[in-house]
């Protein structure tokens, strides 16, 4: 590390590195919006909004919920799906940390420059 060097930010709570990995999926990403949009919902519902199957759905569904972003609930012989945001908050506020580290950089290589 150079003299003005800082250390990286840790990572947040829990394991950021599911939630990056199930939003780096397009689809996944669309069921979050999808989710986003709601409540709460049932795969079923997501397929009919989807372009994709309702077992396609369910194991994305599962991935998201592996990582923290969704929560399902049984309700009779259906399970409705909610957003959790809050592995969202977690992960943009470490987003949100290392790009103002990069803009003291920047800022830092202006003023050099400038000099």
């Amino acid at each position: 590390m150079g003299a003005h060097a800082q250390p990286l930010p840790p990572l947040p709570p829990g394991d950021a590195g599911s939630v990056f990995a199930a939003l780096a999926d397009p689809t996944r990403r669309a069921v979050v919006r999808a989710l986003a949009s709601q409540p709460t919902t049932t795969a079923s519902a997501l397929a009919e909004e989807l372009p994709i199957t309702r077992q396609a759905i369910s194991k994305h569904l599962a991935t998201l919920a592996a990582a923290g972003l969704v929560s399902g609930a049984r309700e009779g012989r259906e399970t409705r799906y909610r957003l959790t945001p809050a592995p969202l908050d977690d992960a943009m506020q470490w987003m949100a940390s290392v790009g103002a580290q990069w803009d003291d950089r920047l800022a830092r290589l202006r003023r050099h420059v400038e000099e």
